[in-house]
């Protein structure tokens, strides 16, 4: 059974200092989101024993992989994490099935317990004709999903993911997502995932950490974090807005076309490949919502939930961010300081939300 990562960590690297305090829960992926140069990498080469912060300390339950004041420092290979980089790293004399039982041989050196096997890892990953193929013979999401196989063989109690998906191509990335999403769901295993885009946080996360010159400035539950405004300049202004849990309750198969369910509306996207009563995240940016003070008509725009103005605040340059309540839910509006002046917005006043479709591309739609 595994155990909270708890970490407080400070360091100087050259004109570089590290400082950072947060919690990774007990499963699922947490994700260390922020832009280039924020700390992300040290951070997660600080877990893995590669880098040594002068302060601080990392300890999953009582056990104390770093203490500076204890002078606790354990060997990177005693630490059992698993460390999947942009690079697969394969090695490139041996087959699928030779780098794959590397991870079962570090494992078993390490007198570690056997608690997923070889062909567990094989069925999870879709890795089953693979198998006699050399490195050199794979896409770059089959090296990929060699290189996540080989890290759960090693028998880890964390995986460290820094930036898996950075080096591949749309269709590589859409391909190995749902392996992730499998290992997320199905082991139970505390999974730290290194990225700055908000699209595969969004999809995979269900915690964040969001690092900023070195410092840790957020931490928290995935959908109160990307929802919060504080936090829209870091995530950046065309990428911030609002993440909704949904659930499918409708396909119109003749237009194409899938209706959502959330607490606060219904929202009509383009088709997902889900059954009914299916869970999926919607990510609504703030800069594809227009706003209405009266209900809409003959419009093109297939989605408009009426609610009321919760919040309007100040953005750089001539906007404003209005933050709209749906029911039970918050959406986030982008829109000029003239526009909110033209509409003569203020709290409490009703508008409508209105979301076009095509907005929502697969992209929006994490599935």
């Amino acid at each position: 059974m595994t155990s909270a990562l708890d970490v407080e960590l400070g360091a100087r690297l050259g004109g570089f200092e590290l400082d950072v305090r947060f919690t990774v829960p007990a499963r699922g992926v947490t994700a260390l989101f922020g832009r280039s140069g924020s700390g992300k990498t040290s951070v997660i080469n600080s877990l893995a024993g590669i880098l040594r912060p002068s302060r601080g300390f990392i300890r999953m339950g009582e056990l104390a992989w770093f203490d500076s004041e204890r002078g606790v420092d354990v060997p990177i290979p005693e630490r059992a994490v698993g460390y999947v980089f942009q690079d697969a790293r394969l090695f490139p004399h041996l087959g699928v099935s030779g780098n794959l039982a590397y991870g079962l041989t570090r494992a078993r050196r390490r007198g570690r317990p056997i608690q997923i096997g070889f062909e567990e890892v094989v069925g999870l990953l879709g890795l089953e004709g693979l198998l006699g193929r050399r490195p050199q013979r794979l896409s770059g999401g089959e090296r990929q999903r060699v290189a996540l196989g080989r890290a759960l063989l090693s028998q880890p109690k964390v995986l460290l993911m820094d930036e898996p998906l950075a080096a591949l191509d749309g269709p590589r990335k859409a391909e190995i997502m749902p392996y992730i999403e499998r290992l997320r769901d199905e082991l139970g295993l505390p999974i730290i995932y290194v990225s700055h885009s908000v699209d595969e946080i969004t999809r995979l996360a269900d915690h964040v950490v969001i690092l900023a010159d070195g410092k840790s400035v957020a931490s928290g539950p995935l959908l109160a974090i990307m929802g919060d405004p504080q936090y829209a300049r870091l995530i950046g202004r065309y990428e911030a807005g609002t993440v909704l849990e949904c659930t499918v309750v409708a396909h119109d198969p003749g237009f194409e076309l899938t209706e959502l369910a959330f607490a606060g509306g219904r929202l009509l996207v383009p088709e997902v490949g889900l059954a009914i009563g299916s869970s999926v995240r919607v990510r609504l940016r703030a800069r594809e919502i227009a706003l209405a003070t009266k209900a809409p008509e003959d419009l093109s725009i297939s989605n408009s939930l009426p609610g009321h103005v919760q919040a309007i605040i100040a953005r750089e340059g001539p906007y404003v961010e209005v933050v709209v309540r749906l029911g039970a839910s918050t959406v986030r509006s982008l829109i000029t300081r003239q526009a909110c002046a033209r509409l003569e917005l203020v709290e409490g006043k009703p508008v409508w939300a209105l979301i076009k479709s095509v907005a929502l591309d697969q992209r929006s739609v994490a599935v």
